[in-house]
This record gives structure tokens, sequence and C-alpha cells, in this order.
């Protein structure tokens, strides 16, 4: 894209951002950051293709400007752990809600493959699970205590394994993004057929509804964590793939970077959820007005959060475009 072209396209915006600069108002703040990481992609386009002209370095500026205002009257240190997910995350996802949308449906898809697969072979769940713990699982059944598992390990021990095991499989959805979106896939694949193998496999015994109850106390943050996983994955895939009007390796660096953060975003959830599973989870037999609270607060916290705020920042900026 020739300069003129870029600023002919853009110049509009950058006046509005201007002016956004110089109000005070809460709302105006609240714009300026929902633009903030927009101003910061066409900065990095302009020393991209134009470095060390009038209008890299006015887009500089003018971010110099934008990250001085947004965060001045508080300490960085602070600022931007509170600031990160307040404000960074939700209008990061508000560019990334394809991404978002598709990995979900992806994961849900494969879950109902592995659904499919157990429903027609029995067997199935020895070659995904493992003959170990289908056996014990049906120990467990024959003891009528089904979900005995989760009571196996001492809380503690079992809080660091799983929430280090849920980052160890998230980071790798992410990290096979480097193989293009095809790499994030399979490992959304395997996980995916892995938990409708798992949830088919209960049915057969006539335990769906027991089994959901409890294993979805930790499993709704768990499972949609590795679904935002493979989000980030699919955008530093794509990063490579589909560099647009950026250089390659500036498009991948900027995809690593977007992905990582949205990672990040995700550990609360683990700790959530390792917490959840170890110290929750095990009471198999609570009250099911206070399972459903736990499940639903849960999967709304997912759905407010990674799809319903992002929406309406994205919706928001589109307004003003």
């Amino acid at each position: 894209m020739r300069e003129v072209t870029f600023l002919r396209k853009n110049a509009d915006k950058w006046k509005n951002f201007e002016e956004l600069l110089k109000k005070n108002t809460k709302s105006s703040s609240d714009q300026l950051a929902d633009l903030y990481i927009e101003l910061n992609n066409d900065l990095a386009f302009a020393q991209s293709l134009y470095p060390n002209s009038k209008t890299a370095l006015y887009l500089n500026d003018l971010s110099i400007q934008a990250h001085n205002k947004i965060y001045k009257n508080k300490k960085e240190k602070s600022g931007r752990v509170i600031t990160f997910w307040t404000q960074e995350i939700p209008v990061l996802f508000s560019y990334k809600l394809k991404e978002l949308s598709i990995a979900f449906g992806v994961f849900i898809f494969f879950c109902a493959v592995g659904i499919i697969s157990q429903s027609n072979d029995p067997s199935f769940a020895r070659l995904i699970l493992g003959d170990g713990y289908v056996n014990l699982t049906m120990t467990n059944i024959e003891n009528q205590d089904p979900l005995a598992i989760y009571k196996m390990h001492s809380q503690l021990n079992m809080f660091f394994q799983i929430t280090f095991n849920n980052i160890r499989v998230s980071f790798i959805v992410f990290a096979f993004g480097i193989f293009t979106a095809l790499g994030t896939a399979y490992h959304l694949l395997k996980n995916g057929v892995m938990v409708g193998t798992f949830i088919t496999f209960f049915s057969g015994y006539d335990l769906l509804s027991e089994s959901m109850l409890v294993i979805f106390i930790h499993g709704a943050l768990e499972l949609s964590a590795i679904a935002i996983a493979g989000a980030a994955g699919f955008v530093l895939g794509n990063s490579f793939v589909f560099p647009g009007t950026y250089k390659r390796i500036t498009a991948f660096t900027k995809g690593a970077k977007e992905g990582l953060k949205m990672l990040i975003s995700l550990v609360p959830i683990f700790i959530m959820a390792g917490f959840l599973e170890s110290f929750v989870t095990r009471y198999t037999e609570m009250p099911l007005t206070l399972s459903l609270f736990i499940i639903l607060t849960s999967f709304t916290f997912i759905i407010g959060y990674y799809f319903y705020l992002p929406t309406r920042i994205y919706l928001n900026r589109k307004k003003h475009e």
C-alpha cells in the first residue's frame, strides 16, 4: 500500500484519536483505551513499510501521548496488572472473536466425534483413555462410587499437579500454532475426542447426569481454557500464513505477542479450575443447587468476559469508525 493511500484511509480515525486525547471525560478515556491497540497496529505497519517517514513519526508521537494519558496517575507496575485484565485483554479479544468462535466450534465438533465413536464402539474408550483408567473407573462403578478417582490423592498435591498440567496442555495447544492452525487443530482434536469419549463412557453406565454435574464443576473453566488456548494458537498460526499488509516476520512476531497475551489471561482460570478439581470436585454428593451454581457461574464468566465484553468493544469501535 502506498503511503498516501494509507494516510487517506486512516486520516479521519487519527483525527478522532487526537480529539479524544484533548478530552478528559470517562467516556473519552474508555474510547481511547479501546482504540489504543488499533493505533499501535497502524504504527507497526507504518514503521515496517515507511520507516523514518513523517507518518511513522506522527503515529509514534500519538501512541506515546495515548499511553501517557491512559496510564497517568497510576504506578506502572500495579496499574498495568489491573488494566491488563480490565482493558488490554477485552480489547485484544475484540479483534480475535473470529478465531475464538472457530476454536470453540472445532473443540465442540471433536467432542461430538468422541461421543459418536464411543457410542458405536464401547471399546473406543480404552484406545483414548487407556486401559488403566477404564479398569479403575469400572471398579469404582462396581463399588458404587464411580467418580472416586477424584478422591485418591491429597488435595494440595492434586492442586499443584492439576494446575501445572492444565497450563502445560494449554501451552501445547497454543505453541503448535507454529505449525500453522492445523497444529493447534490437531490438539483440539485430541482433547475434544477425549472429552466426548469420557462423557459417553459414563453415559453407558447410566451415569451421565451424575458425572456431568461433578466433572463440570471444574471442567467448565478447564475445557473453556483449552478452547481459548486454541484461539491463541490460531492467531499464532494465521499470522505467519496470512501476514496481510505486514512483512511475514513482523506479522508473526505480532501474532506471537498477541497469542501469548491471550494465553496469560488464562492463568487465573487455570488456578481456579485446579482449586475446584482438587478441593471441591471430590465432594461428589454435594447438593444439586450448589453444583449448578458453580457450573453456571463459571460458564457465565467465560461467556461474559471472553465473548460479551469483547463484542461490545467491537461494536463500539465499529460505531466510531
